[in-house]
């Protein structure tokens, strides 16, 4: 089955490697001096910055703007960052966890009134809902999303919009009305100067289902072309897998080998293992077409394996260990401070110790100046007696 490209939203549009990486020197410039809510949206931008090539340091980012929101009750921020873990733990194909998130965002959204986070939340828990294949949920709150974004009149949001509603046809086979939507998404993705390449991707996948692989190819080729333009790893790594189940199903060993091996490179790279069983059941298709039923085997096992890693209890432990590098990079970000300010201390103490040896030496000083003057005073005082009684 290939993968579908169904938009998470969290308002962003994808730029250049170069372009990617002066947005975040100058968010971490502005990071050094934001405080309060500043802070808290600055951080959540570096999510977004960081989110496609490095999902580790994007969590670190949003979980500190999670403490820090909560901390000074900022509720927009708070929202923004629960909407921020879906996203990750939906990556990681954690998909009851990333429900969670979304629906406490949608929440806290909701009663600020905020239509915007309000219509991004509920695109995201469709997101969840079609995956899980309960397509009645994921067709309301998508629909529900879609008609907030017409009232907002955002044209990128619109196009994501329309992208869903066409991946979400695609699932329930109604490749017509499929068809339409990411037609349009692209069209007005184009009119807009926006590099959007999943209508294109989706597109590939109705060509795919109806067993026209040449076109599919074509379609897929065309949106590789525009993320590797945008250095979009997570959207390379999505078309990429596409094309190697495609090439494997047209029984071209050669092609699907190389998709094969750039898809799970960049899955390792990316810690996306939500892409493991696909990979691995291609990787079992490729081994049947060449006759190696050995191998088809063995990568039919682990597809099963990768499967039940991914949305069973396997995935939460490798969601747990992304959350101890974090926490382990926030204890040792918390003992380099306690270490400066234990500097900070032990000068404060010096300069302590250094002022009393100073006060002691004054007090020291003024006291031996009186002790001084006393005893000359007393041996003045006895002179001038002695001297009186010589002249009596």
């Amino acid at each position: 089955m290939v993968q579908k490209t169904f938009l998470v939203f969290f308002t962003v549009l994808f730029i250049s490697s170069a372009v990617l990486a002066q947005k975040i020197d100058s968010l971490n410039a502005v990071l050094d001096t934001a405080r309060n809510d500043r802070k808290v949206k600055t951080l959540n931008e570096l999510f977004r910055a960081n989110l496609n090539s490095d999902p580790v340091k994007a969590l670190g980012y949003t979980r500190e703007a999670l403490n820090l929101a909560t901390e000074i009750n900022d509720q927009k921020g708070m929202a923004a960052s629960y909407n921020n873990l879906g996203i990750v733990y939906r990556n990681q194909g954690a998909l009851d966890k990333a429900l969670d998130y979304y629906i406490m965002s949608l929440r806290i959204y909701e009663s600020l009134e905020n239509k915007e986070g309000i219509a991004t939340t509920k695109n995201n828990i469709s997101n969840i809902y079609s995956i899980k294949r309960d397509y009645p949920e994921a067709m309301k709150y998508l629909e529900e999303s879609y008609n907030l974004f017409l009232v907002l009149n955002d044209p990128t949001k619109i196009v994501g919009s329309l992208n869903n509603l066409g991946n979400l046809n695609i699932e329930i086979q109604m490749y017509d009305k499929a068809m339409q939507y990411l037609m349009q998404a692209a069209e007005i993705s184009g009119e807009i100067g926006m590099k959007f390449s999943d209508p294109l991707n989706n597109i590939g996948n109705i060509f795919y289902k109806q067993g026209n692989y040449q076109r599919a190819v074509e379609f897929y080729e065309k949106a590789l072309v525009m993320e590797r333009d945008n250095s979009n790893k997570l959207g390379m790594l999505n078309t990429i897998t596409n094309l190697a189940i495609t090439y494997a199903k047209a029984k071209q060993p050669e092609p699907t080998r190389l998709y094969l091996d750039e898809a799970a490179s960049l899955c390792n790279e990316l810690q996306a293992y939500a892409f493991l069983p696909a990979i691995y059941r291609a990787s079992a298709q490729d081994a049947a077409n060449r006759n190696n039923f050995k191998e088809a085997y063995e990568m039919q096992l682990k597809y099963d394996e990768a499967r039940e890693k991914v949305y069973g209890e396997e995935s939460s432990r490798k969601i747990a260990q992304m959350e101890m590098v974090i926490d382990f990079q926030e204890q040792e970000k918390k003992f380099d401070l306690l270490r400066k300010q234990n500097e900070i201390n032990k000068l404060e103490l010096r300069s302590s110790r250094l002022f009393i040896l100073l006060v002691i030496f004054i007090v020291l000083a003024v006291l031996g100046g009186l002790n001084f003057f006393y005893i000359n005073k007393k041996k003045s005082l006895k002179m001038r007696k002695e001297i009186a009684k010589q002249k009596g």
